[in-house]
């Protein structure tokens, strides 16, 4: 099923805007005397209006409530609202779904102000069409009756509407509202809380919203380990489609790998030359290896680039990564660009033989045109150090 509205919460799931309320939360409550603890373990002010968790967790009775929420807005709104960063990757989010011809939409209990105010300075209040807050008189409407204006503004009927959110609170009014919900778990919220809650679909990472929306989510339902080996792991999974069939599905975790396009000043590309085992063939590759467990990405490349080839660059350039074998198994290959070499000795393992290759870029291309390399991490490498050098 593919939907054609999204509609996001703000506060834990577009933007981190944590810091600014706790802050805030504290600088009100210690205003009035109330003895709290530290900012951090106030994440309660999450999600829900001000007044209601002044009450709910505080005892403050209905005036002392309001009187809390006006001093909380007096360090918020000149201070606060600006200790807010936008999660990473939400403005690519934003500008795929619109891509995808998919309405987009804001249902949150934060005053409308200072969701616009947000929205602004972070620049992306174009993608929205349209954005439901709360104004500063009447900052206690239900989540569900927020989303039925969102839903209202977007004229989009409930089957055709996904509800974005990282609190209880989103998952049940969307229900309310008769709309399937997606609980991320980049915000405030945790799994448990989204299933209790009744979350049809649980986004760990911001690049599932899309998969989602589009019905390619593979949500996955359990996992039986197989093999777990010096390397890699073996598990079968059960996953539900976004139409509720459940599938099975084999997968293999790696922990990921490097590769090193390296460039000498004669514009010869770094080959190695070795056997390898499950295709019982010789073949040419970029210098490369597997990342050791917790080691920065870019030092491993640096790591192997001198242990494989015994050299070392002045200049070391990310060129991104690849999915090498994306069927089945969940390998990254980070890609390096290498120049102004030096060289000095290899340090190979000692079951690892192998020759280190000068081959002039033009042969490289030549040489995975006619099929005699074949890896594809060096043919990816290859064609983006080309690129990248305009060569």
């Amino acid at each position: 099923m593919r939907y054609s509205a999204v509609i996001f919460d703000f506060d834990g799931t577009i933007c981190d805007t944590g810091e600014g309320i706790l802050k805030s939360a504290k600088y009100a409550l210690e205003a009035f005397g109330y003895n709290c603890p530290n900012y951090e373990e106030l994440t309660f002010f999450i999600g829900p209006p001000l007044l209601i968790t002044f009450q709910e967790k505080f005892g403050a009775d209905a005036v002392r409530a309001d009187e809390l929420v006006k001093k909380f807005r007096e360090r918020y709104t000149n201070k606060g609202v600006f200790e807010s960063k936008l999660y990473d990757g939400i403005k690519a989010l934003l500008i795929a779904l619109k891509k995808d011809n998919i309405k987009i939409g804001i249902a949150s209990s934060k005053p409308q102000d200072y969701i616009e105010t947000l929205l602004e300075h972070f620049g992306i209040k174009s993608y929205f069409d349209t954005i439901c807050g709360v104004t500063f008189t009447a900052d206690c409407e239900s989540k569900t009756s927020i989303i039925a204006r969102c839903q209202k503004n977007l004229n989009i009927s409930g089957n055709a509407c996904l509800m974005v959110g990282d609190k209880k609170y989103d998952i049940e009014g969307a229900k309310a509202n008769h709309i399937d919900s997606a609980g991320v778990l980049w915000g405030y919220g945790t799994r448990f809380e989204h299933i209790e809650a009744g979350a049809k679909f649980i986004a760990e990472k911001i690049e599932d919203i899309e998969a989602i929306a589009l019905g390619f989510f593979e949500q996955t339902e359990e996992v039986q380990g197989i093999f777990n080996g010096r390397i890699i792991t073996v598990h079968t999974d059960k996953a539900t489609l976004v139409d509720g069939t459940e599938v099975e599905r084999e997968v293999v975790d790696h922990p990921g790998g490097v590769a090193i396009a390296a460039l000498t000043e004669n514009n010869e590309v770094l080959l190695v030359r070795q056997f390898r085992y499950p295709y019982k063939e010789t073949i040419y590759e970029l210098p490369a290896g597997k990342l050791e467990k917790g080691e920065d990405i870019r030092e491993a490349g640096i790591r192997e680039f001198r242990e494989e080839c015994g050299a070392s660059a002045v200049h070391f350039e990310s060129m991104g990564e690849i999915y090498p074998t994306p069927g089945y198994c969940g390998e990254i290959i980070h890609l390096f660009c290498a120049t102004d070499l030096t060289f000095g000795e290899q340090e190979l393992d000692d079951d690892e033989y192998l020759d280190v290759i000068r081959m002039s870029l033009g042969e490289c291309v030549s040489k995975i045109m006619s099929g005699e390399i074949k890896d594809a991490k060096t043919i990816a490498g290859i064609f983006k150090l080309k690129e990248l050098k305009n060569l």
